[in-house]
């Protein structure tokens, strides 16, 4: 098992930059395929981002790609969430998550996930 935590969320300007954090604590991380999704009021939560236990591979959403890393550092036990060139279409409370596979599962259904944390882009 692991408990995810995220740090980093804040209010920002279109066009800025913000990194979003995820400490895990529990099993070893290298097991974990890791990733984070976001969620706005009344909608489901979206994929954002995703990448292996090795850190080898990762995959985004189209509306992200080219704009946020998503990264790992499995001997700190932390992984992270680059986003660049925000827009306010970005705002929505973001979630960090685990599952014990080779990938993120894109709808959802992984077992671990964090508190959520808040990043709100204003024009």
């Amino acid at each position: 098992q692991v408990q995810l935590v995220e740090s980093g969320g804040g209010l920002v300007q279109a066009g800025d930059s913000l990194t979003l954090s995820c400490a895990a604590s529990g099993d070893t991380l290298n097991w974990y395929a890791l990733g984070w999704f976001r969620q706005t009021p009344g909608t489901k939560r979206q994929f954002v981002a995703g990448i292996s236990g090795s850190g080898a591979r990762t995959d985004y959403a189209d509306s992200v790609n080219g704009r946020f890393t998503i990264s790992r550092d499995n001997v700190k036990k932390t992984f992270y969430l680059q986003m660049n060139s925000l827009k306010p279409e970005d705002t929505a409370v973001y979630y960090c998550t685990a599952a014990y596979a080779s990938r993120i599962n894109h709808d959802g259904d992984n077992e671990y996930w964090g508190q959520g944390t808040q990043v709100t882009v204003t024009s």
